[in-house]
């Protein structure tokens, strides 16, 4: 296994993060800790978890993922692992997480970050980040900034101003509760700004971004891999297999989270997800790849990808998953894929 500083931060993250979104919904307690213990047993230091966990979110479920990690954790040697968590913001209508919220201010972060670290049992929180903006902002399988959404009522919308984020987060870091942070889901003036400000006001500067980035999400290349090469912003890519769109299953009548949840994948519910998986499986397997061994292989090689978050509900998919790290894609193979990144740019953005 490789490992890779995160940003400017002192943390050092294998190249594959194992995310957790699935247990307490789809994976057991003891099926989870399964796939921890393989891991952990394989290299991986790096687990990303979430206040909001399992998927998709619901007040019967809210926080039992949190709950099984840190059930796990505490059996670890703690120095050994690097875990990351994430607060939940408001415009998801989620409101058996603190009412709402109804913003990312002082008060919410802070109870976020003390619920957290209670149910992980731990003492601070490696990575802490914003699991998506506050402000306006396409997100989730929207991808145009819509202006009027800026109102509420015929008034502007008030949103917690980035400083006032950073300031809660400083006093986080200064008790000794998280290490470092990061942001989710964030757009590149979202990102510029949170870098202005923290270099203005002496504040903690962002590590990461944790953005979706896949074979046919390649957004993060327009505006942030430069930002990220420049700032020493350190991508955390999630969804390498596009909800299991990228393994092929869908197209052959096979079940995962975008049949099982309905409705919350919206991402890729677009009209040319469906060829462009086709083509890219049937592009694996001219070159001896299973369909998830050359999507995944693509993202963990991307030269701007620090740590890959992958996901697994069985632990033949995990081990899978890990085993494409081992197979790194020819650069006869990655012209191939330019060309139908081509034919199909970007149809789940």
């Amino acid at each position: 296994m490789e490992y890779r500083q995160l940003g400017q931060s002192d943390l050092r993250v294998s190249v594959i993060c194992l995310g957790t979104m699935t247990y307490g919904e789809q994976n057991t307690e003891a099926e989870a800790h399964q796939q921890l213990d393989f891991a952990q047993a394989h290299g991986i230091n790096f687990i990303d978890t979430a206040e909001m966990y399992p998927v998709p979110p619901k007040s019967a479920t809210f926080s039992r993922t949190e709950t099984i990690v840190g059930s796990w954790l505490k059996r670890q040697q703690r120095d050994k692992v690097v875990l990351a968590t994430k607060v939940a913001g408001p415009r998801r209508k989620m409101e058996w997480i603190r009412g709402g919220p109804k913003a990312l201010d002082r008060e919410n972060i802070r109870a976020a970050v003390e619920g957290s670290l209670q149910r992980l049992q731990t003492d601070y929180i490696d990575l802490y980040q914003l699991h998506w903006p506050e402000r306006n902002v396409p997100m989730f399988g929207q991808y145009q900034f819509d202006p009027s959404q800026e109102l509420e009522n015929g008034k502007q919308r008030e949103w917690v101003g980035i400083r006032d984020q950073l300031e809660a987060l400083a006093e986080l870091v200064q008790e000794g509760r998280i290490r470092y942070i990061g942001v989710s889901n964030e757009q590149p003036w979202g990102v510029m700004e949170f870098l202005r400000i923290a270099d203005e006001y002496d504040l903690p500067r962002i590590a990461s971004i944790q953005n979706c980035y896949n074979l046919i999400n390649r957004g993060f290349e327009f505006g942030l891999a430069e930002i990220g090469y420049r700032e020493q912003l350190s991508l955390l890519a999630y969804s390498p297999l596009a909800f299991g769109h990228l393994t092929g299953k869908y197209l052959e009548g096979g079940n995962g989270r975008a049949t099982l949840f309905k409705g919350f994948a919206q991402r890729y519910e677009k009209p040319n997800v469906a060829p462009a998986s086709a083509a890219y499986a049937a592009l694996a397997r001219q070159h001896g790849f299973t369909p998830a061994e050359l999507a995944l292989s693509f993202v963990y090689h991307r030269w701007f990808v620090a740590s890959t978050i992958i996901g697994a509900t069985s632990m033949a998919q995990l081990k899978e998953n890990l085993s494409a790290w081992q197979k790194p894609l020819s650069d006869e193979l990655l012209k191939e894929i330019e060309n139908l990144h081509l034919r199909y740019m970007n149809p789940a953005p």
